[in-house]
């Protein structure tokens, strides 16, 4: 997947303004490349706030260059922080752009030469490798897996710790040689990556986990509890692993999505099928998809028939028959037939492409809770070391308490101070939810925009093309004289076989097979009014009312019903001879099979919905009446639509539009949140809108609704369980109950539990 930094911002170099000063590292990806405390898929979703309030810019300041690197080790805003702490500062550096989730880095420059900002990097021990621009950064699954040796460095550290801690409990000496010996082979085989990032977080006045971490097992050290030291330093390492392999299901649900697509395609060249690398096939080629193949590129189906299975892009649960003429997607899978497709886009331009793209630019977007959250840590942390400064120096000064106890007591309190299960807790969720949405054909642009979901109080709709089909269809038929629909119909859709008006479309749509309409001669369109033509040597007419009263044919009984028919706002035309009205055939744009259901479960969640069009007051009611929308607001000009809009905002609070994302960009732009429908293949919708559903199902907006309820009860439990912990925890150090390693412990388990509520939405997902 290409990384399509051009929709990035720029960050001024002296940015000091930094939101993500929370204090967590990860150790170098050379020693334990599985991450850190809160080190990981907080920070796929993070980016400074700075960079997001700045106006959007492409990719270089103007006269500047761009070098791209890819960092293994970079998971985190506090890398993040460590770089940019290390690079804003320098000559030449004029703007980095980070994108967490594919760990890629772009350094905007003036410079002859990158030796310098590559050797900087080097030296705060993170592993920058050029990349080239154009070139996939997808990230490699098997990244942040233990090598064996790691596996053993941490075995044998868990090993002496336990054996410390035991001799310890039985010998009741804490500072024994062997004890001794034993901690410092446990710090030397698991704490060492910690240490060392320790070391580096203080050079570069960086105050996080591991700088916090490396303070706590030293302090134990010097006031000689070896065992503990031991064992929180093994614990930090061993919670580390967990939550880098747990964290790293986030990022993958996203990668997952990229995987949908095959790598090969068969194409033909010359009267030959070859197996050809999806990245090769260029626009225009012929890629023909065997029965339960995916798809490999969008295309339209040149030949062949089949049945789809769209639910990878569109969220659809039947699949979609496909024939010649037909839009396919990458990533979808063909079910019956042999199809062979023109393709219309490369891969890096598909549809499914440009979702993936989509999400991992959305990580860079912070949500509002993310920006409160990393605002809150940013102050939390140096608050806590202070406060533990002033634990361990006040007791003992001012009331002569033992200094050891109160010693052990704010390590203790140091240990807490890390905002790992708060930090961790936003971006885990708002990423499960953004690709839980996607799963499920619903692309949202941003956290922020899954976190407003919830407040929505009420939705305005477009009519035509949304609630309703948007193509006229037959929707009654009254027949006279004894005659059946089907003749009606059959004499109707003969007339208008050869038309080209959408109505007379609908009447063909209606009628029998071509194969069985008769043939017409003389065949004359009668201007304004309808068209005649000679059908087995008789005339017939079929046309409006004004074209029955030239006939004299507009009986009391005719008018009744045409009367009827234009009260419930259809076009109706009849058909006749030239003794007779034969029957009237009603044609109206029908509404979408589920809009009902859709909007039925929208007022039972409490949203008031809108109808926007510019049809009449009459078809409007009519249309309002069959789906159940609160309030209707016809007759209206484009421009009114965003006036409507802005209304609605008064009167309600938070609004969202779901328009067809192309002649109503003005009030989605307007809305709080714009939809868009039937986005899969059109750019204008997935770029305009804030939130494109990929297929016409309305059943999606509920969906949405409910979907961003629940990410924000799950954000909410876990913002509550994480401070409510360390809450427990400061009391329980300050009487003195805690230890070292049971803060190790809390502050870990915190960090999963938050990080698998976080996760459920996924689960959710595939249900």
């Amino acid at each position: 997947m290409p990384h399509d930094h051009h929709h990035h911002t720029p960050t001024p170099a002296p940015s000091n303004d930094q939101p993500h000063d929370h204090g967590h590292d990860k150790p170098d990806a050379s020693a334990h490349s599985h991450g850190g405390c809160c080190s990981h898929s907080h920070a796929e979703v993070a980016a400074p706030a700075a960079a997001f309030e700045l106006p959007s810019a492409a990719g270089a300041p103007a006269g500047a260059q761009t070098a791209k690197y890819r960092i293994a080790n970079m998971d985190c805003p506090v890398e993040e922080r460590l770089i940019r702490n290390k690079l804003s500062g320098m000559d030449g550096v004029v703007g980095l752009d980070f994108n967490l989730m594919n760990r890629v880095l772009d350094v905007h420059h003036t410079l002859p030469s990158m030796a310098t900002v590559e050797a900087a990097m080097h030296g705060i021990g993170m592993q920058a490798v050029p990349v080239e621009d154009g070139v996939a950064t997808v990230t490699n699954p098997d990244e942040g897996k233990l090598s064996g040796m790691q596996k053993s460095l941490l075995a044998v550290s868990g090993l002496a710790a336990v054996a410390a801690e035991a001799l310890a409990w039985t010998a009741h000496q804490d500072n024994s040689p062997l004890v001794i010996a034993l901690a410092l082979l446990s710090i030397a085989t698991g704490g060492w990556p910690t240490l060392k990032k320790g070391w580096i977080a203080l050079k570069s006045l960086t105050l996080n986990i591991n700088f916090l971490m490396s303070l706590a097992v030293l302090g134990a050290v010097a006031i000689g509890q070896w065992p503990e030291a031991a064992m929180v330093i093994f614990l930090f390492a061993i919670a580390e692993l967990i939550e880098g392999l747990s964290l790293n299901r986030a990022r993958n649900a996203v990668h997952s999505l990229m995987q949908l697509a095959p790598d090969v395609a068969t194409v033909q060249t010359g009267n030959e099928w070859h197996s050809v690398p999806v990245a090769q096939v260029a626009a225009g080629s012929l890629v023909r998809v065997k029965p339960g193949e995916r798809i490999a590129l969008d295309g339209i189906v040149q030949s062949g028939q089949s049945a789809v299975n769209q639910a990878p892009i569109t969220g659809e649960s039947m699949p979609v028959d496909k024939a010649a003429g037909d839009v396919v997607y990458a990533g979808t899978i063909n079910e019956l037939g042999l199809l062979d497709i023109k393709v219309t886009a490369s891969s890096g331009n598909s549809t499914l492409a440009k979702i993936v793209r989509v999400i991992e630019e959305t990580q860079g977007k912070q949500a509002p809770t993310q920006r409160f959250v990393d605002q809150f840590a940013r102050y939390y942390t140096p608050v806590v070391v202070v406060f533990a400064i002033l634990v361990a120096v006040l007791p003992p000064l001012l009331l002569g308490q033992p200094l050891m106890d109160w010693i052990y007591k704010a390590l203790v309190m140091l240990v807490i101070a890390c905002p790992c299960a708060l930090v961790i807790s936003t971006p885990v969720t708002v990423v499960s939810g953004l690709t839980a949405a996607a799963r499920r054909g619903i692309l949202v642009k941003g956290g922020q925009f899954l976190e407003t979901g919830h407040q929505i109080k009420a939705i305005a709709v477009d009519k035509t093309g949304t609630l309703t089909m948007g193509k006229p269809a037959v929707t009654e038929v009254v027949a006279f004289d004894g005659r059946s629909r089907e003749d009606i119909l059959l004499l109707a859709a003969s007339l208008e076989a050869g038309s080209a008006h959408p109505l007379a479309a609908a009447i063909v749509k209606a009628g029998p097979p071509a194969d069985q309409l008769q043939a017409v001669t003389q065949f004359t369109a009668l201007h304004g009014r309808g068209v005649q033509g000679l059908l087995a040597g008789q005339t017939y007419y079929l046309g409006n009312a004004r074209l029955m009263q030239e006939l004299k044919l507009l009986t009391p009984k005719l008018q009744a019903v045409l009367a009827r028919l234009e009260q419930q706002a259809y076009t109706a035309m009849v058909i006749a001879d030239g003794r007779q009205a034969l029957g009237v055939i009603a044609v109206a744009d029908v509404l979408r099979p589920q809009a009902a259901a859709a909007i039925a479960r929208l007022t039972s969640m409490g949203v008031t919905t809108v109808m926007l069009t510019g049809d009449n007051a009459l078809t409007a009611q009519r249309i309002a009446d069959e789906v159940g929308v609160t309030l209707v607001k016809a007759e209206l000009l484009p421009e009114n639509k965003l006036d409507e809009i802005v209304a609605l905002q008064r009167q309600f609070g938070v609004v969202a539009m779901l328009g067809d994302g192309v002649n109503d960009a003005p009030a989605l732009a307007q809305a709080n949140i714009g939809f868009a429908m039937g986005a899969a293949g059109s750019d204008t919708a997935i770029e305009t809108a804030d939130v494109a559903l990929m297929d016409d199902e309305l059943g999606k907006l509920p969906e949405f609704i409910s979907l961003s309820r629940r990410t924000r009860h799950i954000l909410i439990q876990n913002i509550s369980f994480a401070i409510g912990i360390k809450l427990v925890f400061f009391g329980l150090a300050l009487s003195g109950l805690a230890t070292l390693w049971m803060a190790v412990f809390a502050d870990v388990g915190a960090s999963l539990l938050v990080v698998a509520n976080g996760l459920r939405l996924l689960r959710s997902a595939k249900d």
